[in-house]
């Protein structure tokens, strides 16, 4: 049996962690489960909001088996932070963990919904899936549609929910810094009277505008003093998933008039979009927007590599209690949240008002079910990673010096991010940059130390992004990547993503 006990700082700063590690193993030598079979894996799960339960079953599906019905040994996921807390019974969470481990192990478990949870109590809203594929995903879409009905609802703005209540991409600072490197291009360029008439920047993920705000208010004081009337020539795109979050952003950089324009887009899918605009953008300006997109997740266990599956549920009491709350039957929940993930809250009002009278009632509902929803995970054998898929144009094979470099290793794909990020390179001048303020990580072995997500954010998800997996790419592609902290604030998680041609 192996042990992974990771975040070792925060272990060692609680107390209630420490104490929970002796009845975890107590109920792991008392269980009838094959210990030599049993992975545990500990982790502090820093999300207080998240998908997972304390204590949680990973079945590792056998490389010559059938996904339904074989199984050759599982993992056993356990959250230290929430075993902390005085009322967590580790003794028995851990035991039903592992009853249901046997369940699983024993074939048992398959009729009541697929291995990994027939064991217990649930509502399934999905089959098993890549974890890009989850419904979880479809919620963030819908988070960011109907973000005006969501805010209405909580009365506060989706900013309000980051940590410390607000985006790093308003620091004024930062903007100057980005600024400031950007003159000193264009002065060159001018010198050599290589510089166009029309100066682009782009910005993705656009918030409710005040980082736009911020950045061109900073431009035009900076424009001034600098004397070249670089601000006459500027062009600023702002582009956004979000209408809502668009119009909002547009009446924040009013003032700035026609230097400004705003488009609704894909940021997995720039090209169609803003193509146009191929080898002009002198900047693409990214915050807090990687984090927010689908990614799978694979691992190396015992020197096979594996996909994660998941499969999204509320546990049997959360269901009753949502039924309960909206005079449903637990049958019509899963039938109800598919119809609210394709239509709307506000739809589903209309084309069911015998459960919901209003769209205030659906997006409670929505709420309801959201801080409900929990992922059960399993392992499914990759055959090969040159088989498995990250965007249409890069296969897995990417990965293999990430995943050969740290032994037993999960990690996050970053789908998502890894698409955006390889259709915003080609739009950057010879002399343009990206810079992104996100979440990575820098280096495959802090995959190994820590959780990385996923963590919900109010309505939305957060993920960290795979960094060196983007460094790979960009490397393939002629492009140079650095991270850097956020130098405004070195406290936060938050790091600088600076891509450019390579010398």
């Amino acid at each position: 049996m192996e042990i992974d006990i990771r975040a070792v700082r925060r272990l060692r700063e609680s107390a209630g962690a420490r104490a929970a590690i002796g009845p975890m193993v107590e109920a792991l030598c008392r269980s009838d489960a094959d210990l030599a079979a049993t992975r545990v894996v500990c982790d502090w799960i820093q999300y207080k909001a998240n998908f997972r339960d304390t204590v949680v079953v990973r079945p590792v599906i056998a490389a010559d088996g059938h996904a339904a019905t074989s199984v050759e040994g599982y993992e056993l996921a356990v959250d230290l932070r929430r075993c902390a807390r005085p009322e967590t019974d580790v003794l028995g969470e851990v035991t039903a963990a592992l009853s249901e481990a046997v369940h699983v192990t024993s074939g048992t478990a398959a009729g009541a919904g697929g291995l990994g949870g027939g064991a217990r109590d649930r509502v399934w809203l999905e089959p098993w899936v890549p974890g890009s594929c989850s419904c979880v995903w479809r919620f963030n879409a819908l988070y960011w549609q109907a973000l005006a009905d969501w805010e209405k609802s909580t009365g506060k703005g989706f900013e309000q929910a980051l940590p410390g209540g607000a985006s790093d991409g308003r620091n004024s600072a930062a903007a100057r810094e980005v600024i400031l490197d950007l003159f000193s291009s264009w002065d060159e360029l001018a010198s050599r009277r290589a510089l166009p008439e029309q100066l682009y920047v782009i910005e993705l993920g656009v918030g409710n505008g005040g980082q736009a705000r911020t950045w061109l208010d900073e431009f035009v004081e900076l424009d001034r003093r600098h004397g070249r009337d670089y601000y006459r020539r500027l062009h600023y795109l702002m582009g956004d998933y979000s209408a809502h979050v668009l119009d909002r952003a547009r009446q924040e950089v009013a003032h700035h008039g026609d230097h400004v324009s705003g488009l609704v887009l894909e940021a997995t899918r720039l090209s169609g979009s803003v193509g146009f605009l191929a080898g002009k953008a002198f900047l693409v300006y990214i915050s807090n927007v990687y984090d927010n997109l689908p990614s799978d997740e694979v691992a190396a266990i015992r020197g096979r590599m594996y996909l994660v599956q998941t499969r999204a549920y509320l546990a049997g009491q959360a269901a009753d209690e949502i039924a309960a709350r909206f005079g449903l039957k637990r049958a019509e929940i899963a039938q109800l949240t598919e119809r609210l993930l394709r239509i709307g809250p506000e739809l589903l009002a209309e084309s069911q008002p015998d459960k919901f009278p209003d769209t205030g009632q659906a997006v409670l509902f929505w709420q309801a079910v959201w801080e409900a929803l929990r992922q059960a995970e399993r392992y499914v054998p990759l055959e090969g990673l040159d088989t498995y898929r990250i965007t249409p144009a890069v296969t897995g094979e990417i990965l293999r010096p990430l995943l050969a470099a740290e032994g037993d290793v999960r990690m996050h794909v970053s789908n998502g991010a890894l698409s955006s990020f390889a259709d915003t390179l080609p739009l950057l001048h010879p002399f343009g940059r990206l810079v992104c303020h996100d979440l990575f990580t820098t280096s495959p072995g802090e995959y190994r130390a820590g959780f990385y997500g996923p963590g919900k954010y109010d309505g939305s998800v957060v993920n960290w992004v795979n960094g060196p997996l983007l460094q790979l790419l960009a490397s393939r592609r002629g492009f140079g990547v650095r991270f850097s902290p956020f130098t405004q604030r070195p406290a936060s998680n938050v790091k600088t993503l600076t891509a450019q041609v390579r010398d």
